[in-house]
Protein backbone atom coordinates (compact mmCIF):
# COMPACT_ATOMS: atom_id res chain seq x y z
CA UNK A 1 0.00 0.00 0.00
CA UNK A 2 1.54 3.76 -0.99
CA UNK A 3 1.88 6.10 2.06
CA UNK A 4 -0.23 8.75 2.34
CA UNK A 5 0.64 12.03 -0.03
CA UNK A 6 0.65 13.78 3.28
CA UNK A 7 3.00 11.72 4.88
CA UNK A 8 5.10 11.59 1.38
CA UNK A 9 5.42 15.54 1.97
CA UNK A 10 6.18 15.53 5.61
CA UNK A 11 9.05 13.17 4.86
CA UNK A 12 10.27 15.49 1.80
CA UNK A 13 9.68 18.67 4.00
CA UNK A 14 12.23 16.79 6.46
CA UNK A 15 14.66 15.66 4.27
CA UNK A 16 14.99 19.37 2.74
CA UNK A 17 15.51 20.97 6.20
CA UNK A 18 18.28 18.57 7.24
CA UNK A 19 19.75 19.21 3.97
CA UNK A 20 20.07 23.10 3.93
CA UNK A 21 23.00 25.02 4.46
CA UNK A 22 23.96 26.64 7.72
CA UNK A 23 22.77 30.47 8.23
CA UNK A 24 26.29 32.36 8.49
CA UNK A 25 27.32 33.46 11.25
CA UNK A 26 26.80 37.24 11.67
CA UNK A 27 29.25 39.58 12.46
CA UNK A 28 27.89 40.54 15.82
CA UNK A 29 27.79 36.95 16.68
CA UNK A 30 31.33 36.29 15.48
CA UNK A 31 32.38 39.53 17.28
CA UNK A 32 31.01 37.72 20.47
CA UNK A 33 32.37 34.52 20.12
CA UNK A 34 36.29 36.18 18.89
CA UNK A 35 35.59 38.38 22.58
CA UNK A 36 35.26 35.24 24.33
CA UNK A 37 37.93 33.19 23.24
CA UNK A 38 40.43 36.52 24.27
CA UNK A 39 38.79 36.68 27.44
CA UNK A 40 39.93 33.35 27.93
CA UNK A 41 43.77 33.77 26.26
CA UNK A 42 43.98 36.97 28.65
CA UNK A 43 42.85 34.92 31.96
CA UNK A 44 45.31 32.49 30.98
CA UNK A 45 48.06 35.01 30.28
CA UNK A 46 47.09 37.04 34.01
CA UNK A 47 47.59 33.91 35.59
CA UNK A 48 50.62 33.02 34.19
CA UNK A 49 51.89 36.40 34.83
CA UNK A 50 50.78 36.50 38.29
CA UNK A 51 52.47 32.88 39.24
CA UNK A 52 55.38 32.09 37.26
CA UNK A 53 57.84 34.72 39.09
CA UNK A 54 56.94 32.15 42.19
CA UNK A 55 58.07 29.30 40.25
CA UNK A 56 61.25 27.58 40.59
CA UNK A 57 63.71 25.27 38.45
CA UNK A 58 65.61 22.89 40.87
CA UNK A 59 68.24 21.10 39.47
CA UNK A 60 69.74 18.42 41.64
CA UNK A 61 73.04 16.33 42.49
CA UNK A 62 72.84 12.94 44.18
CA UNK A 63 75.27 10.76 45.47
CA UNK A 64 74.45 7.65 46.50
CA UNK A 65 76.15 4.25 47.28
CA UNK A 66 76.58 1.78 44.64
CA UNK A 67 74.87 -1.97 45.25
CA UNK A 68 77.87 -4.09 43.34
CA UNK A 69 77.49 -5.14 39.51
CA UNK A 70 73.91 -3.59 39.51
CA UNK A 71 74.77 -0.37 40.29
CA UNK A 72 73.04 2.02 42.50
CA UNK A 73 69.77 1.08 44.41
CA UNK A 74 68.04 4.43 43.84
CA UNK A 75 68.83 4.39 40.70
CA UNK A 76 67.54 1.19 39.09
CA UNK A 77 64.42 2.24 41.70
CA UNK A 78 64.13 4.79 39.35
CA UNK A 79 64.64 3.22 36.25
CA UNK A 80 62.09 0.61 36.62
CA UNK A 81 60.21 0.08 33.79
CA UNK A 82 57.03 0.04 36.02
CA UNK A 83 57.70 3.10 37.38
CA UNK A 84 58.85 4.99 33.86
CA UNK A 85 55.41 5.55 33.27
CA UNK A 86 55.51 7.54 35.77
CA UNK A 87 58.22 9.75 36.63
CA UNK A 88 60.59 11.59 33.95
CA UNK A 89 63.29 12.74 35.83
CA UNK A 90 65.45 10.09 36.74
CA UNK A 91 69.01 10.96 35.10
CA UNK A 92 71.50 7.76 35.02
CA UNK A 93 74.38 7.82 36.70
CA UNK A 94 77.35 10.14 35.35
CA UNK A 95 80.04 8.79 37.39
CA UNK A 96 81.36 6.64 40.18
CA UNK A 97 84.34 7.78 42.64
CA UNK A 98 87.14 5.58 43.84
CA UNK A 99 84.76 4.59 47.08
CA UNK A 100 82.38 3.43 43.82
CA UNK A 101 79.62 5.86 44.58
CA UNK A 102 77.29 7.00 42.46
CA UNK A 103 76.97 10.78 40.91
CA UNK A 104 73.50 11.37 39.08
CA UNK A 105 71.51 14.69 38.50
CA UNK A 106 67.98 14.93 38.51
CA UNK A 107 65.58 18.30 37.84
CA UNK A 108 62.41 19.48 38.91
CA UNK A 109 60.18 22.52 39.38
CA UNK A 110 59.03 24.08 43.11
CA UNK A 111 57.26 27.28 43.64
CA UNK A 112 57.47 29.53 46.41
CA UNK A 113 54.69 29.23 49.34
CA UNK A 114 56.12 31.70 51.77
CA UNK A 115 58.31 35.13 50.91
CA UNK A 116 60.99 33.79 53.21
CA UNK A 117 61.61 31.13 51.15
CA UNK A 118 59.74 27.77 51.82
CA UNK A 119 59.35 26.05 48.75
CA UNK A 120 56.81 23.08 48.39
CA UNK A 121 58.27 20.08 45.55
CA UNK A 122 57.82 16.40 45.65
CA UNK A 123 60.45 14.02 47.26
CA UNK A 124 61.39 12.37 44.81
CA UNK A 125 62.56 15.52 43.00
CA UNK A 126 65.10 16.46 45.67
CA UNK A 127 65.77 12.68 47.55
CA UNK A 128 69.10 11.41 48.31
CA UNK A 129 70.11 15.13 47.12
CA UNK A 130 73.79 16.04 47.94
CA UNK A 131 73.23 19.28 46.50
CA UNK A 132 69.83 21.79 45.33
CA UNK A 133 70.40 24.70 43.39
CA UNK A 134 66.99 26.58 42.85
CA UNK A 135 66.76 29.21 40.05
CA UNK A 136 63.83 31.60 40.49
CA UNK A 137 62.13 33.01 37.41
CA UNK A 138 64.60 36.10 37.58
CA UNK A 139 67.51 33.45 37.08
CA UNK A 140 68.86 34.30 40.68
CA UNK A 141 70.30 31.05 42.23
CA UNK A 142 70.05 30.09 45.53
CA UNK A 143 71.55 26.34 47.58
CA UNK A 144 68.63 24.66 48.78
CA UNK A 145 68.67 23.27 51.95
CA UNK A 146 66.12 20.28 52.67
CA UNK A 147 63.48 21.18 55.95
CA UNK A 148 61.66 17.54 55.40
CA UNK A 149 60.39 15.05 52.70
CA UNK A 150 57.74 12.45 53.14
CA UNK A 151 58.23 9.44 50.80
CA UNK A 152 54.99 8.13 51.44
CA UNK A 153 53.20 11.10 49.89
CA UNK A 154 55.73 12.28 47.81
CA UNK A 155 56.04 15.87 49.03
CA UNK A 156 58.87 17.89 50.58
CA UNK A 157 59.55 21.17 51.95
CA UNK A 158 62.90 23.19 51.08
CA UNK A 159 64.24 26.22 52.01
CA UNK A 160 66.43 28.90 50.32
CA UNK A 161 67.98 31.97 52.32
CA UNK A 162 66.06 35.04 50.58
CA UNK A 163 63.52 37.35 51.66
CA UNK A 164 60.59 39.02 50.30
CA UNK A 165 59.83 36.42 47.73
CA UNK A 166 56.92 36.35 45.09
CA UNK A 167 54.55 33.34 46.56
CA UNK A 168 52.01 31.19 45.08
CA UNK A 169 48.71 31.61 46.81
CA UNK A 170 47.56 28.42 47.92
CA UNK A 171 43.96 27.50 46.93
CA UNK A 172 41.19 24.43 48.74
CA UNK A 173 41.87 21.35 46.82
CA UNK A 174 38.31 20.31 48.29
CA UNK A 175 36.30 22.72 45.99
CA UNK A 176 37.87 21.28 42.94
CA UNK A 177 35.58 20.57 40.54
CA UNK A 178 35.52 18.04 37.43
CA UNK A 179 35.54 20.41 34.08
CA UNK A 180 37.11 23.07 35.26
CA UNK A 181 40.17 25.16 33.75
CA UNK A 182 43.80 24.25 35.21
CA UNK A 183 46.97 25.27 34.35
CA UNK A 184 50.20 23.10 34.95
CA UNK A 185 53.09 25.28 35.37
CA UNK A 186 56.77 24.44 35.91
CA UNK A 187 60.24 22.55 33.81
CA UNK A 188 59.27 20.29 31.30
CA UNK A 189 63.04 19.02 30.16
CA UNK A 190 64.48 21.80 31.44
CA UNK A 191 62.13 24.38 29.90
CA UNK A 192 61.99 26.48 32.42
CA UNK A 193 58.68 28.65 32.80
CA UNK A 194 56.35 26.59 30.66
CA UNK A 195 53.12 27.08 30.92
CA UNK A 196 50.23 24.08 30.35
CA UNK A 197 46.29 24.27 30.48
CA UNK A 198 43.63 21.96 30.68
CA UNK A 199 40.77 20.96 32.36
CA UNK A 200 40.54 19.00 36.06
CA UNK A 201 39.27 15.62 34.42
CA UNK A 202 38.48 13.88 38.19
CA UNK A 203 39.82 13.74 41.79
CA UNK A 204 39.84 11.90 44.38
CA UNK A 205 42.06 8.92 42.38
CA UNK A 206 43.66 6.45 44.50
CA UNK A 207 45.64 2.39 43.79
CA UNK A 208 47.58 4.10 40.78
CA UNK A 209 50.63 2.91 42.59
CA UNK A 210 52.82 5.97 42.71
CA UNK A 211 52.95 6.85 46.53
CA UNK A 212 51.80 5.21 49.40
CA UNK A 213 49.24 7.48 50.79
CA UNK A 214 47.18 8.41 47.42
CA UNK A 215 44.35 11.07 46.68
CA UNK A 216 45.02 12.70 43.36
CA UNK A 217 43.66 15.45 41.12
CA UNK A 218 43.99 14.11 37.45
CA UNK A 219 44.55 16.75 35.01
CA UNK A 220 45.17 16.76 30.97
CA UNK A 221 47.09 19.89 31.23
CA UNK A 222 50.43 18.54 29.66
CA UNK A 223 52.85 17.40 32.64
CA UNK A 224 56.15 15.87 31.45
CA UNK A 225 59.73 14.88 32.89
CA UNK A 226 61.18 18.19 34.98
CA UNK A 227 57.51 18.94 35.57
CA UNK A 228 57.24 17.43 39.09
CA UNK A 229 57.09 19.27 41.65
CA UNK A 230 55.58 22.50 40.09
CA UNK A 231 52.34 24.14 41.02
CA UNK A 232 48.98 22.95 39.33
CA UNK A 233 46.61 26.07 39.50
CA UNK A 234 43.15 27.35 39.16
CA UNK A 235 42.14 30.11 36.68
CA UNK A 236 42.37 32.25 39.46
CA UNK A 237 45.93 31.66 40.14
CA UNK A 238 45.91 29.42 43.02
CA UNK A 239 47.88 26.61 43.69
CA UNK A 240 45.21 23.39 44.28
CA UNK A 241 48.07 20.72 43.79
CA UNK A 242 51.66 19.68 43.27
CA UNK A 243 52.18 18.00 39.85
CA UNK A 244 53.87 14.63 40.49
CA UNK A 245 53.44 12.27 37.22
CA UNK A 246 52.26 11.61 34.21
CA UNK A 247 50.94 8.16 32.87
CA UNK A 248 52.46 7.19 29.73
CA UNK A 249 53.12 4.20 27.55
CA UNK A 250 55.12 6.02 25.07
CA UNK A 251 57.84 7.42 27.62
CA UNK A 252 55.84 11.20 26.82
CA UNK A 253 52.49 13.24 27.71
CA UNK A 254 49.23 11.43 26.67
CA UNK A 255 46.76 13.23 28.70
CA UNK A 256 46.50 11.81 32.41
CA UNK A 257 48.70 13.83 34.62
CA UNK A 258 48.21 13.31 38.46
CA UNK A 259 48.58 16.13 41.12
CA UNK A 260 48.76 15.82 44.82
CA UNK A 261 45.73 17.89 46.59
CA UNK A 262 47.17 21.25 48.07
CA UNK A 263 45.38 20.26 51.41
CA UNK A 264 46.81 17.32 51.41
CA UNK A 265 50.24 19.39 50.57
CA UNK A 266 49.88 21.94 53.20
CA UNK A 267 49.14 19.63 56.28
CA UNK A 268 52.24 17.60 55.08
CA UNK A 269 54.47 20.59 54.67
CA UNK A 270 53.38 22.30 57.75
CA UNK A 271 54.34 19.46 60.08
CA UNK A 272 57.84 18.70 58.28
CA UNK A 273 58.48 22.75 59.25
CA UNK A 274 57.28 22.50 62.58
CA UNK A 275 59.24 18.60 63.15
CA UNK A 276 61.26 17.95 60.31
CA UNK A 277 59.49 14.85 59.28
CA UNK A 278 55.81 13.55 58.65
CA UNK A 279 54.16 12.15 61.83
CA UNK A 280 51.18 9.73 61.11
CA UNK A 281 48.09 9.08 63.51
CA UNK A 282 47.09 5.47 63.56
CA UNK A 283 43.60 3.75 64.06
CA UNK A 284 44.52 0.18 63.78
CA UNK A 285 42.51 -1.49 61.42
CA UNK A 286 42.44 -3.01 58.02
CA UNK A 287 39.87 -1.43 55.32
CA UNK A 288 38.61 -2.28 52.43
CA UNK A 289 36.02 -0.71 49.44
CA UNK A 290 32.72 -2.72 49.71
CA UNK A 291 31.30 -4.93 46.93
CA UNK A 292 28.41 -3.45 44.73
CA UNK A 293 26.27 -5.26 46.53
CA UNK A 294 27.12 -3.76 50.35
CA UNK A 295 27.21 -0.19 49.33
CA UNK A 296 25.66 1.57 52.50
CA UNK A 297 22.43 3.41 52.17
CA UNK A 298 23.66 7.06 53.43
CA UNK A 299 24.78 8.57 50.21
CA UNK A 300 28.81 8.37 49.47
CA UNK A 301 31.09 5.90 50.31
CA UNK A 302 32.40 3.82 52.38
CA UNK A 303 35.24 1.24 54.17
CA UNK A 304 34.50 -2.26 55.15
CA UNK A 305 36.39 -3.06 58.85
CA UNK A 306 38.62 -6.15 57.51
CA UNK A 307 40.82 -6.19 60.70
CA UNK A 308 41.05 -4.97 63.89
CA UNK A 309 44.80 -4.98 64.91
CA UNK A 310 45.65 -6.39 68.73
CA UNK A 311 46.43 -3.24 70.88
CA UNK A 312 45.48 -0.76 68.65
CA UNK A 313 43.40 2.26 69.32
CA UNK A 314 40.38 0.54 67.34
CA UNK A 315 40.81 -2.61 69.35
CA UNK A 316 39.44 0.16 72.67
CA UNK A 317 36.66 1.23 70.78
CA UNK A 318 33.29 -0.57 69.78
CA UNK A 319 33.96 -1.59 66.24
CA UNK A 320 34.16 -5.22 64.94
CA UNK A 321 35.44 -6.73 61.71
CA UNK A 322 32.75 -6.42 58.76
CA UNK A 323 31.29 -2.88 60.16
CA UNK A 324 31.37 -0.46 57.37
CA UNK A 325 32.47 2.83 58.28
CA UNK A 326 30.50 5.92 56.39
CA UNK A 327 31.76 9.13 58.64
CA UNK A 328 34.76 10.67 60.31
CA UNK A 329 34.04 13.70 62.42
CA UNK A 330 30.38 13.95 60.73
CA UNK A 331 31.96 13.92 57.32
CA UNK A 332 30.80 11.35 54.91
CA UNK A 333 34.13 9.68 53.44
CA UNK A 334 34.64 8.84 49.49
CA UNK A 335 35.74 4.96 50.00
CA UNK A 336 37.94 3.48 52.05
CA UNK A 337 41.44 4.99 50.36
CA UNK A 338 39.76 8.44 51.43
CA UNK A 339 39.05 7.51 55.04
CA UNK A 340 42.98 6.36 55.49
CA UNK A 341 44.35 9.51 54.17
CA UNK A 342 42.06 11.45 57.02
CA UNK A 343 43.58 9.54 59.81
CA UNK A 344 46.84 9.40 58.58
CA UNK A 345 46.70 13.75 57.95
CA UNK A 346 45.28 13.83 61.49
CA UNK A 347 47.63 14.48 64.38
CA UNK A 348 48.65 12.05 66.59
CA UNK A 349 46.96 12.01 70.06
CA UNK A 350 43.51 13.46 68.83
CA UNK A 351 40.16 12.14 68.79
CA UNK A 352 37.92 11.39 66.25
CA UNK A 353 34.25 10.24 65.85
CA UNK A 354 33.55 7.74 63.66
CA UNK A 355 30.06 6.57 62.11
CA UNK A 356 29.51 3.17 61.23
CA UNK A 357 26.57 0.42 60.28
CA UNK A 358 25.92 -2.98 61.63
CA UNK A 359 23.15 -5.11 60.43
CA UNK A 360 21.37 -1.75 58.91
CA UNK A 361 21.77 0.43 62.23
CA UNK A 362 24.22 3.17 62.92
CA UNK A 363 26.42 3.88 65.51
CA UNK A 364 29.12 6.28 66.72
CA UNK A 365 32.53 5.61 68.64
CA UNK A 366 35.09 8.18 69.42
CA UNK A 367 38.97 6.89 69.10
CA UNK A 368 41.91 8.24 70.50
CA UNK A 369 44.42 7.92 67.60
CA UNK A 370 48.09 6.60 68.32
CA UNK A 371 51.12 7.46 66.60
CA UNK A 372 51.67 5.62 63.13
Amino acid sequence: MQPPLRQLLLALLCLLLALRPEPALSAEAGDNRIATLAATAEAFNAVAERVRPAVVYIHVRKITEATGRDGNASENFLNDPALQRFFGESAGANGRDREHRNTSYGHGSGFIINDRGAILTNAHVIDHAAEITVRLGDRREFKGEVIGLDRKSDVALIKIAATDLPVVPLGDSSALKVGEWALAIGSPFEMVQTVTAGIISATGRSSVGISEYEDFIQTDAAINPGNSGGPLVDILGRAVGINTAYLTQTGGYMGVGFAIPINMARTIADRLQQDGRMTRAWLGVGLQDPPPDRQPVAEGGAAIVSRIDAGSPAARTDLQQGDVIVTINAITIAGAADLRNRIALSPPGSAVTLGYLRDGRQHFTTVELGEK
